[in-house]
């Protein structure tokens, strides 16, 4: 009866490395997946368009310090987007990779909505998946709100790798393939 026990020590251990795993696998590619619908929505907004910011009390000289920034960064727009974007998530199914066996999370629908021009084979596409992913990016939001607005608030380069990996430890630092290399 030793020996049981010693097994089911191992098989624990190697199940809980197993849940582990799969749980960094999800909330990296929640992560991932919250950059580009983020960067996306940026990216959509009128560069011309602002927004006024500051202090709307008038000053004992009659002037306002009021200042205008542009509109697609602006604190404001990004939480409005932060509100919305985990519902994207249902646009999105789960690879996995042969020669890792790790899961990344795709998007299965294009911008436009059609699903016919991306290639879908290997994708697993359920609701269990878009709605794990989904409440895997409402936590990443919830607990990183901050951070995302301070990311996004000003243009920056590797934004996936700088957030989801170096800032949050959401991704390990081996993995650093975006969706769009996939």
């Amino acid at each position: 009866m030793k020996g049981w026990g010693w097994l089911a020590l191992l098989l624990g251990a190697l199940l809980g490395t197993a849940w582990a795993r799969r749980s960094q696998d999800l909330h990296c590619g929640a992560c991932r997946a919250l950059v580009d619908e983020l960067e996306w929505e940026i990216a959509k907004v009128d560069p011309k368009k602002t927004i006024q910011m500051g202090s709307f009390r008038i000053n004992p000289d009659g002037s306002q310090s009021v200042v205008e920034v542009p509109y697609a960064r602006s604190e404001a727009h990004l939480t409005e987007l932060l509100e919305e974007i985990c519902d994207r998530m249902k646009e999105y199914g789960e690879q996995i990779d042969p020669s890792t066996h790790r899961k990344n999370y795709v998007r299965v629908v294009s911008r436009n909505g059609e699903s016919s021009e991306l290639d879908l084979q290997g994708i697993r596409i359920d609701s269990d998946i878009s709605g794990t992913l989904k409440f895997a990016c409402e936590s990443i939001v919830e607990e990183y709100e901050d951070e995302l607005i301070e990311f996004f608030s000003r243009e920056a380069d590797n934004v996936k790798d700088k957030l989801c990996s170096k800032r949050t430890d959401l991704c390990d630092h081996a993995l650093h393939i975006s969706h769009d290399e996939l």
